[in-house]
């Protein structure tokens, strides 16, 4: 039976030599991951099974991100008991802060995630990995308990869609372009419980930041996972971060998919996602004038370092229009050191930016940029729902590093080639 690369990982995963869409299987797991939110609750849960040890040390990761550093006493009790938990059960893969990051940044550079793996996150953005070839996907909180317990997962194998991507971008447009593209064309329920897989000649022209930010924003098309088809870029990243081992999944030639779509990467615009939904998306030249108060630029989504020098290369010799606050984030300490290394902060503070340590905060209205009543953001980030910034009165429009950048300067939505 024809396969996709999703169903040949669940298959391996599962010791089947076949599965099929719909099928329920039960899988072994290469690494279960929580944050500072979803952790305690699975912890709590892990705990009322009695267990007296995780299933492999090795094989958890717990990442305070998304209210840390500690906001509020709240915050600083969650932190605290997951940081008991990990030295309880001497958890390996515990990052606290000065060596953490952005949970979907930090596990590829670390090298915790290969080709091959199947990973379950309680954390929606957990299809991240799927850049690397790996199926991942995000659970809930009792799911990761069960998972830290077991070792394994239950799941319904899902369906695919393909995505053939031909030819290159053109300049200032991204992975995050061509991902809000493309949710736009599908909507936020057109991949619903399904694998987005993306192959074609077209993946040479893009980088492995360019795959990671369009695979973590898959859940945002309603997918159950993201994967590229590995290639030498996939492989030289693996290589350079992980000692791991891993197996390349390749999707069977007459694999069976629910949908086809070929996108052309050239004709691909600057694209920006209005309020609420993520498929609400417009490119640039259709934009007309929205105003904006704030802009951040970061999270799981395009913190990485291609999105810094992206950011960066608007800013140079320019200022931040007066009255518009900007929010910079690196996705890890790594990155936070390479934009200190090249320059890169010096111009964001020279342009009248904050340059901020690795934190999820303004993402999801937690601290470090929440919105009040009334107010516009243009952010790098990967939701724009009903008060995800802060006030459910206020707006986030979602863009690429380069139109936000540009928008700060000109204290609107706006197109950077145009600067």
């Amino acid at each position: 039976m024809a396969m996709t690369m999703t169903q040949k990982i669940l298959a391996a995963h599962a010791g089947l030599s076949e599965v099929k869409a719909g099928q329920l299987i039960e899988a072994k797991l290469d690494l279960v991951l929580g944050n500072d939110i979803t952790a305690p609750v699975g912890i709590r849960a892990f705990k009322k099974l009695g267990k007296k040890a995780v299933f492999d040390r090795d094989k958890i990761a717990l990442v305070p991100d998304h209210f840390t550093p500690n906001k509020d006493i709240k915050a600083a009790e969650q932190c605290k008991y997951i940081r008991e938990f990990a030295r309880e059960y001497a958890v390996t893969n515990y990052f606290e802060i000065g060596e953490a990051g952005i949970e979907h940044a930090l596990l590829p550079e670390k090298g915790l995630v290969t080709a091959g793996d199947v990973v379950i996150g309680a954390d929606s953005h957990t299809c991240t990995y799927g850049a690397l070839g790996a199926f991942s996907t995000g659970v809930g909180s009792t799911d990761m308990a069960a998972g830290m317990a077991t070792g394994e997962a239950w799941f319904k194998v899902p369906a695919a869609i393909k995505f053939t991507l031909t030819g290159s971008m053109s300049r200032f447009v991204s992975g995050k372009d061509v991902i809000l593209h493309i949710i736009g064309r599908i909507g936020v329920d057109g991949a619903l419980y399904k694998s987005m897989e993306f192959s074609g000649d077209g993946l040479k022209n893009l980088s492995m930041d360019d795959r990671l930010c369009m695979a973590n924003m898959a859940i945002e098309a309603g997918a159950k996972n993201g994967i590229f088809e590995v290639d030498d870029k996939t492989l030289a990243y693996i290589n350079a971060h992980s000692a791991k081992p891993y197996t390349v999944y390749r999707a069977d030639p007459n694999a069976a998919y629910d949908a086809v779509y070929e996108i052309d990467l050239g004709k691909i615009r600057p694209t920006v996602s209005f309020p609420h939904l993520p498929d609400n998306t417009r490119a640039i030249d259709d934009v007309g004038e929205v105003a904006i108060d704030q802009v951040v630029i970061g999270s799981c989504t395009n913190g990485r370092i291609e999105d810094m020098r992206a950011a960066a290369e608007i800013l140079k010799g320019r200022k931040v229009k007066k009255g518009v606050r900007v929010i910079i984030i690196p996705g890890t300490q790594k990155i936070y050191l390479q934009t200190m290394h090249e320059g890169l902060v010096d111009i964001f503070i020279e342009a009248g930016a904050i340059f901020s340590m690795p934190t999820c905060g303004p993402c999801l209205g937690g601290h470090m940029g929440v919105l009040a009543k009334g107010e516009r953001a243009v952010s790098t980030t990967n939701r724009n729902f009903v008060g995800r910034m802060g006030h459910p009165e206020s707006e986030v429009y979602l863009a690429s590093p380069a139109v936000a950048a540009a928008s700060a300067v000109m204290g609107k939505i706006y197109n950077p080639e145009l600067l």
